[in-house]
């Protein structure tokens, strides 16, 4: 009887050009994927995004057997290529821990900002691990009738797999079962973490602190006395979300209606220079918080005053506000996200 090894069996040893080209399409489809699951507020976007990344997470765990046959075979391995691995370990491994683990802080980082983070530093040695090395081409044969069959067959039990994921996950109690659209898992209403973009600091700001708004100047006083509650959900990109009561005014209320109608956006800005730019037409769905919970915001959410952004993740929610000004520049010209 012929014993062929195991791996064989699964044509580990045929693992070349087309296993490079799969797990460099997988990474570069997984980021971009992993960049609309972030950027995308509304269910159906974020939804598509989130199952989307988790199949191509799958796909280069699948896709390892391969490639460590493939780096086996090479005479010396780099420091930058075992750097480049370890990336890709860490990252595929704390989205698994973000999805079945849920919110969590290790060292002042959650699951999905490692999973972030692992990946923005992946991405230079990707590049230069991909230039370095023998240009990876499509070929015809690439696109042929029974290598698209087999793709379909890989995809399908991709698919197979998520969906048996988060069967089990839902069996035994896990974390994923009850994360939202965009992948967040819920914090208590009065539990929710202080957190900034990037490099922003919490700053200083004297109580009698003043919002310009168009052409009007609002104290703090005069905001919450044109206010009304509402429950808003705040649905952070660090992997958390929570829904609370906000004392807020409506920008639709504030912004003159005749200078709305002649301008092409509304951009945001806080005291520390952060900004975001709004279309138009989400004035009235845009507000000015000054109390979360019947009590004042604290310093490290915004106070005195924060935007609220119910339709918008976290990081649209603009803290420490300074100015609400109109502008003839549109909302799109913008940066997907921040970059201070």
């Amino acid at each position: 009887m012929n014993h062929r090894p195991f791996g064989l069996a699964f044509g580990l040893r045929r693992a070349g050009r087309r296993t490079n080209v799969a797990l460099l399409g997988t990474l570069v489809a997984a980021a971009v994927t992993g960049g609309f699951a972030f950027a995308a507020g509304t269910y159906g976007p974020a939804r598509l995004a989130t199952i989307a990344h988790g199949l191509l997470g799958l796909a280069v765990v699948l896709l390892a057997p391969w490639k460590t046959v493939i780096v086996r075979r090479a005479p010396s391995l780099r420091a930058t290529s075992l750097t480049l691995l370890a990336l890709v370990v860490i990252c595929v491994g704390s989205g698994l821990v973000e999805v079945f683990g849920g919110y969590g802080v290790l060292w002042h980082l959650s699951p999905i900002q490692i999973h972030v983070g692992s990946a923005l530093l992946l991405a230079p040695l990707l590049t230069w691990h991909v230039l370095r090395h023998r240009r990876q081409r499509l070929r015809r044969v690439d696109l042929s009738r029974r290598s698209l069959l087999r793709t379909g067959v890989v995809a399908a039990g991709l698919g197979v797999g998520y969906a048996a994921l988060e069967g089990v996950g839902g069996l035994v109690g896990s974390a994923s079962a009850s994360r939202i659209a965009t992948g967040s898992h819920q914090v208590g209403a009065d539990a929710i973490p202080a957190t900034n973009w990037l490099f922003d600091t919490v700053p200083l700001i004297s109580p009698e602190h003043r919002v310009v708004v168009a052409e009007s100047s609002y104290s703090i006083p005069d905001l919450a006395s044109l206010s009304t509650t509402l429950v808003a959900r705040l649905d952070c990109t660090s992997g958390w979300y929570a829904d609370g009561e906000w004392t807020a005014v409506s920008l639709g209320a504030l912004l003159p209606e005749e200078q709305l109608a002649a301008a092409a956006s509304i951009e945001v800005r806080s005291v520390t220079g952060y900004r975001r730019r709004f279309p138009i037409t989400d004035a009235d769905s845009l507000w000015l918080a000054t109390a979360y919970l019947g009590q004042p915001l604290e310093a490290g959410h915004g106070a005195p005053v924060r935007l609220v952004a119910p339709h918008r993740r976290g990081f649209w929610w603009v803290k420490w506000v300074a100015a609400v000004q109109l502008s003839d520049t549109p909302a799109w010209s913008q940066s997907v996200f921040p970059l201070q």
